[in-house]
């Protein structure tokens, strides 16, 4: 009976539309295929056109203006196994569609898990992310990257995430700081993130104009989840030991109610590496109201707090005495672990979305987002004095603690053996003894000391923190306006407010912390606010520094695409104006007066792009495809500001990022089979970036002092990126299928920027002029991966897959002082008497990784019993146990040439580089049920 209702009114519809115009039309109603229900925001299609429509909560659609020829209507959702069904150019009535459910669930939920999974982030707070923007895709090549390639910290085309955007229902989630998605926000909550778009490089994007690393959309609207019950349970020995998950979703309401809960729990005392805490608390909600066929509204929620305790890059001496497990950063404490470097995230957001189908061609999205809340990074501090006054009324610092770290270079045994004619191997061995049965943080230790000193802490546990407010409104159109083209666009503006502070955690043990830098020339440059003198410090208050940041930021784009037969193409172009400032609520001693306290300068920055695309169908199954992109990019907040955290004093000669990107592919769809091959070329110039160190071997500062605490600035830098991409799929029979992937490319410093110097060892800036960087290598992953595998489907719905994968040309990150002039001067400015060309070059020779290989099995299983779904999914992961190496760092201790050949020359250098290990053999394994 309710199927004839509908059919009446459709027929009514048909013939209001035919009396009125003579256009062609297409309409039919969408149920489920097992419980008969109707099916909402189904897309319905035309083949080779813009054409497009969606059922409504009844699950009929009508499509209008079909071209006068012979169509295929394409029928898909995300859940279900699309159809095709051609049509001729009158009105037809396709009466009811039966869509059968998909069974692939086990596949998909396994790449989105093990990427969350694998989210490692090292000491400058780079994650592989990566791999969490590309489970969208449904490409052999970036699947691949994503599932196979992410644990090396491989990036496509050499960009980091900040080259890409992610999005929430079209809201840009990019953090202001430094350019990237911040994958914990929403971490732990992988049923919500199933509902994604994903744009690969300079694609066109029908929420943004992104930039040349793609974008992915999340779509968190009600009504478009799958209606049910999930709930599922996962093991790993990688980041945590346990995930518990569960979902509901109402489905679309008879009243037009839709909502979605979700929560998840993941944890672990310690993880794959040693006393590597992880504990995040996961929660979503989503609420929708479809008020008319016109106008919907959809509140979301989501809630992830992250505590997650981080690993130590370690040199090779330290490696070889214990193994790719070790973590420096952690001991015990009263029996139990407790990592002295945790980082915790907490940052809910809210966003309230409104849908409006001003008509058939027409549909305008609107939202405003509101993120706020707390990020912070601890460690300890070793700094803690007190003021000692003497019978004449001057005072003096005393205090200090050694160095806490359990690889500081004092405390292992190539300290003992630095000097090759007279080593010391008693204290050597004992060194080296100590260190293996003890090489920990020793809390107790600390904890005595403060008690011992009986006044103020000389270790503290605090944390580096930022407690951010942003608020962002935009809107999104977009327009269809014919059978060929469409247009795309948006305009958003965003507000951050940011507080960036110190804040004390724990005294261990101590009445308070005298809050001034123990290593400053005075008592007055010492203070870290004159304006509250030799200020004790106790728990959970502001210390060290206090600083806001003010960010605005107005963005727009318009986009134009053309589909036909054989073409397609597009254009795009965007605008954006950001704007930073300081503002220091701290007056520090050694930058007095507005230098610290108050509001800095001002900056502005004005950006634009453009980019383009075109793809010709030679036939159905050749594809020729071409882009190229010019755009500008606003330098980071994080490297506008030279030291931040003490002074207003931005760096010099900033100026924007340009960008250009090129690419050119050839793509095969075949029955036999599926092939891609795609070159490029990048060009990124003008970067900036800013690191902390300290450094032996300095020239140019005051009374001949040639050791500092200093904040390196390297601006102008130019890098060149290049490389082809292949993907192959070949299905043997209708259950196997094999698959290569192969992606080989190069990159390159192209340039000699310029780096100069700040400290507060210092009054003005040292500049050193040139880095002699051109044709260094790029650090961040291999630059060649290559891979070949194949998977096993069933029919019963059970399926495995063996891979394997070859890594090479990976290399360390040089560090930018050695290779200026500073490299070959002696501490009067003069060059070095006894430099010698041919072993300097020897000397800064780019270390470059061993190549290793990988094996990865997988598989999973899926049932369905009556309404019910089970499944399981199992992945081992380098199943050889290799000991590979996935980034490292060259130390810039050593600044001058003397310095760096003296450590060299050691059997165990002092200052090696520090470097990051994969994973050895670990599992992911996953069970779930669904009704």
């Amino acid at each position: 009976m309710k199927y004839a209702f509908r059919f009446l009114l459709i027929i009514f519809l048909f013939i209001h539309e035919i009396n009125s115009q003579n256009i062609n039309i297409v309409t039919g109603i969408v149920i489920d295929n097992y419980t008969n229900e109707y099916l909402f925001n189904v897309e319905i299609s035309v083949v080779k056109t813009n054409i497009k429509a969606f059922t409504d909560k009844n699950g009929v659609f009508t499509i209008q203006n079909l071209p006068d020829s012979k169509n295929i209507i394409k029928i898909s959702h995300k859940d279900y196994t699309t159809k095709r069904i051609p049509v001729n150019n009158k009105v037809i009535d396709l009466g009811i569609i039966r869509l059968t459910e998909k069974f692939e669930e086990v596949i998909d939920q396994s790449i989105i898990n093990l990427n969350d999974d694998e989210l490692i982030e090292n000491e400058k707070g780079e994650s592989n992310i990566i791999a969490g923007l590309l489970i969208a895709s449904k490409d052999v090549f970036l699947k691949t990257v994503a599932y196979e390639f992410s644990p090396t910290f491989f990036k496509p085309r050499n960009l980091g995430s900040e080259y890409s955007t992610v999005l929430l229902n079209g809201v840009c989630m990019n953090k202001l700081y430094n350019g990237r998605p911040q994958w914990s926000n929403w971490g732990g909550l992988n049923d919500i993130l199933r509902n994604q778009e994903y744009t690969s490089n300079v694609n066109p994007s029908n929420f943004d104009f992104s930039s040349i690393a793609g974008s992915t959309n999340i779509s968190t609207r009600s009504s478009g989840y799958r209606k049910g019950i999930k709930v599922s349970y996962a093991a790993s020995n990688r980041s945590y030991k346990g995930r518990v998950m569960a979902s509901y979703s109402s489905g679309l309401l008879p009243k037009g109610w839709a909502y979605t809960i979700s929560a998840s729990r993941r944890f672990a005392d310690e993880g794959f590496r040693e006393g590597t805490l992880y504990s995040a608390n996961s929660f979503f909600t989503s609420i929708e109201k479809q008020i008319n066929n016109k106008h919907s509204l959809n509140f979301s929620a989501i809630y992830a707090s992250n505590i997650r305790g981080k690993s130590s890059p370690n040199t090779q001496e330290v490696h070889d005495l214990k193994n790719n497990k070790y973590n420096a950063y952690w001991g015990e404490q009263n029996g139990n672990i407790r990592n002295s470097r945790l980082r915790k995230i907490n940052e809910p957001i809210l966003q309230l979305s409104h849908y409006w189908n001003i008509n058939t061609k027409t549909l305008l999205q609107s939202n405003i987002t509101y993120q706020f809340g707390k990020t912070g990074n601890t460690r300890l501090d070793y700094g803690g004095t007190n003021i000692i006054t003497n019978s004449e009324g001057s005072q003096t610092l005393t205090g200090g603690g050694k160095n806490p770290d359990p690889t500081y270079y004092q405390k292992l045994p190539s300290y003992f053996l630095r000097y090759p004619d007279n080593p010391d191997y008693t204290n050597a061995y004992l060194a080296e003894q100590e260190f293996l049965k003890n090489g920990q943080v020793k809390w107790g230790d600390l904890y005595a000391a403060n008690k011992n000193n009986k006044g103020n802490s000389i270790y503290a546990l605090y944390e580096d923190r930022n407690d951010d407010k942003q608020l962002t409104i935009n809107s999104i159109l977009n327009l269809n306006i014919n059978n060929n083209f469409k247009i795309n666009s948006a305009v958003s503006f965003k507000k951050l407010r940011s507080e960036n502070f110190a804040n004390m955690l724990d005294l261990l043990g101590g009445d308070g912390y005298l809050d001034i830098d123990m290593y400053a020339d005075n008592i007055k440059e010492s203070q870290s606010d004159l304006q509250n003198p030799n200020r004790i410090v106790k728990d959970n208050e502001r210390f060290k520094y206090n600083y806001l940041f003010d960010v605005s930021v107005i963005n727009g784009f318009i986009q134009t695409q053309y589909q036909s037969k054989k073409v397609e193409a597009f254009a795009a172009i965007n605008y954006s104006n950001t704007s930073y400032q300081r503002t220091g609520l701290f007056e520090n001693g050694a930058y007095p007066e507005n230098a610290s306290l108050g509001k800095s300068e001002a900056l502005n920055f004005n950006n634009f792009g453009f980019k383009t695309g075109l793809t010709y169908k030679l036939t159905g199954r050749h594809l020729f495809n071409a882009n190229a992109a010019y755009l500008t990019k606003a330098p980071t907040l994080q490297n506008s500001f030279s030291n931040s955290r003490e002074n207003n004093d931005i760096v010099i000669g900033l100026i924007d990022e340009k960008i250009i990107s090129v690419d050119a592919g050839y793509y095969l769809r075949h029955p036999k089979i599926n092939a891609k091959f795609t070159a490029y070329w990048i060009n990124l110039k003008d970067q900036t970036d800013i690191s902390f160190y300290f450094a032996d071997g300095l020239t140019g500062i005051e009374n001949s002092e040639t050791t500092a605490f200093v904040q390196e600035v390297l601006t102008g830098i130019n890098k060149q990126n290049l490389g082809v991409e292949i993907g192959v799929e070949i299905p043997i029979i209708q259950t196997i299928k094999l698959k290569g992937v192969a992606a080989i490319s190069q990159s390159t410093f192209s340039n000699d920027p310029y780096l100069y110097l700040t400290s507060d060892d210092f009054t003005e800036p040292l500049n050193y002029g040139e880095v002699y960087l051109k044709n260094y290598f790029v650090s961040g992953g291999p630059q060649q991966a290559y891979s070949i595998g194949f998977e096993y489907n069933s029919q019963n719905y059970w399926w495995f897959g063996v891979t394997g994968n070859y890594f090479k040309n990976a290399y360390v990150n040089v560090a930018p002082i050695l290779r200026t002039n500073n490299f070959y001067k002696d501490a009067d400015g003069l060059p070095i008497h006894d430099y010698d060309e041919d072993i300097a070059k020897e000397l800064l020779k780019q270390e470059k990784f061993k190549p290793y290989y990988l094996v990865n099995l997988v598989g999973g299983k899926s049932w369905k019993v009556k309404n019910y779904y089970f499944g399981f999914f199992a992945n081992v992961s380098n199943i050889l146990n290799t000991t590979y190496k996935t980034g490292g760092f060259e130390q810039s201790r050593n600044a001058n040439y003397q310095t760096l050949l003296e450590d060299k020359s050691r059997t165990l250098p002092l200052f090696g580089p520090k470097y990051w290990y994969g994973y050895g053999t670990s599992f992911y394994t996953s069970i779930y049920f669904r009704f």
